[in-house]
């Protein structure tokens, strides 16, 4: 949507409100709703403010120490919000609402903004982006959404402590027709009023977990489809609640299998040509070939960025379809890197996240180490056991080359972390399962 196309659906009463949002570190839409007109009138010039606080607080907006960004010691100051209109549309599922995205710039002594916030997710993913615009590279993503749906309201849900919640489906509806008409009423308004947000919606499915189902989008440059999966996660809860039903993306709600979000990375050259198709093993150009080793010596360190919740690893377990161990094949799902497609299709599909993962932290990491790998960077990488967010915090907090080159580093805090470990199961539904 253009900004002159949002000034005549407002003077003709079709939008009254503009929401203008960022994405906090936990991959949630942050900011605020204003009166049409008075966005129009000055927030398109000058954008918004909002505290700093957003990019430093947990799941259930705690402040949490150590961030330099905003702390008790200096104050939690403001930012600036500056919209992308890039990123403006409507969302059909909220009456008379459009949407965009901002980015967030730091606040001057003055007043003036002093430039973007480098850890402010967004910027993290447009840092690495950079990275591959010096090579000539486009990096292309897709990321693949699985969620449970749940009968009754969220409310009813928290009222109940998330305890003996009926799924819509009582049974295992991978790929069944049947199975996903039970509730299509949902899938349908939710594929529905993506497209009329301007997603490009391919197909729903139903999984394995009783009420488990996933809607697929076509892929697209990274930061796009970062910037859809954050709106589709949005609008899918809102669509679902109006609805009756409690939808969520956790990466584990309960002992059946978890919510993925699995994550296809390739890359362009400047004249649109795939950089990892060739001729060698696979079909693997050199530079493919490069582009995994970099994938598969990073993996480990990076895992803090793909399962960014204690809950988050709950879901590695074997047989269960989430990787367990460093590793990839061709075509092969039982690989944390799996590599998939053909010809100018070919791409490595990551099986490490899970629902609950930052889509631009994680591309981020992803597109680190690709880079790295072709760098010449990248050190061999063995296979290790089941994954432990403990160890991986350790080995982030270590700043492996990969991490040194990206901006986010977690609060030196453990707080979140250790109070996790002793009691995941009933707070970490009351903490993930709606946000």
């Amino acid at each position: 949507m253009k900004i002159e196309a949002l000034r005549e659906a407002v003077r003709l009463g079709e939008i009254d409100t503009v929401i203008v949002a960022i994405t906090d570190m936990q991959g949630r839409l942050q900011g605020k709703r204003f009166h049409a007109q008075f966005f129009l009138d000055e927030v398109v010039a000058h954008g918004t403010e909002a505290c700093a606080y957003l990019l430093a607080v947990d799941t259930e907006m705690n402040t949490v120490d150590g961030y330099e960004l905003a702390s008790w010691d200096n104050g939690y100051g403001d930012f600036m919000l500056e919209p992308d209109f890039g990123t403006l549309r409507v969302l059909p599922w909220q009456p008379g609402t459009a949407l965009v995205l901002a980015d967030v710039l730091a606040l001057g002594s003055g007043g003036g903004p002093e430039g973007p916030v480098r850890v402010s997710p967004r910027q993290v993913l447009r840092a690495q982006l950079a990275r591959a615009a010096e090579l000539g590279w486009t990096p292309m993503a897709g990321t693949e959404l699985e969620f449970l749906v749940f009968e009754g309201s969220y409310e009813e849900a928290w009222d109940r402590g998330y305890r003996d919640m009926v799924p819509a489906n009582r049974y295992n509806a991978d790929y069944s027709v049947l199975g996903t008409g039970r509730i299509e009423p949902l899938l349908r308004d939710i594929r529905n009023s993506m497209a009329g947000a301007g997603l490009t919606v391919e197909s729903a499915k139903g999984e394995c977990n009783l009420g488990q189902h996933e809607i697929a989008f076509r892929y697209a440059d990274a930061l796009t489809t970062a910037d859809h999966h954050v709106i589709y996660k949005t609008g899918a809860k809102e669509i679902a609640a109006a609805r009756g039903y409690a939808l969520t993306f956790m990466a584990k709600p309960n002992e059946r299998e978890g919510n993925s979000c699995h994550i296809h990375l390739s890359f362009r050259a400047g004249d649109g040509s795939p950089v990892m198709s060739g001729d060698g093993p696979y079909g693997l150009s050199p530079m493919g070939a490069s582009v995994m080793a970099g994938l598969l010596a990073g993996l480990r360190e990076l895992t803090l960025l793909l399962a960014p919740t204690i809950n988050s690893y709950k879901r590695f377990a074997l047989g269960s379809f989430a990787p367990t161990a460093v590793a990839w094949g061709p075509d092969n799902r039982t690989c944390a890197l799996r590599l998939v497609g053909h010809g100018p299709s070919l791409r490595v599909e990551c099986r490490v996240p899970g629902g609950d993962v930052n889509p631009y932290l994680a591309l981020s990491g992803l597109m680190a180490a690709a880079l790295s790998g072709v760098s010449g960077a990248a050190e061999t990488a063995g296979t290790s056991g089941t994954p432990d967010c403990r160890e991986y915090l350790a080995r982030w907090t270590r700043r492996w080359r990969c991490g040194r080159s990206l901006s986010w580093q977690p609060p030196r805090s453990a707080r979140t972390w250790s109070a996790t470990m002793r009691r995941w199961r009933g707070w970490s539904l009351t903490r993930t399962a709606r946000r």
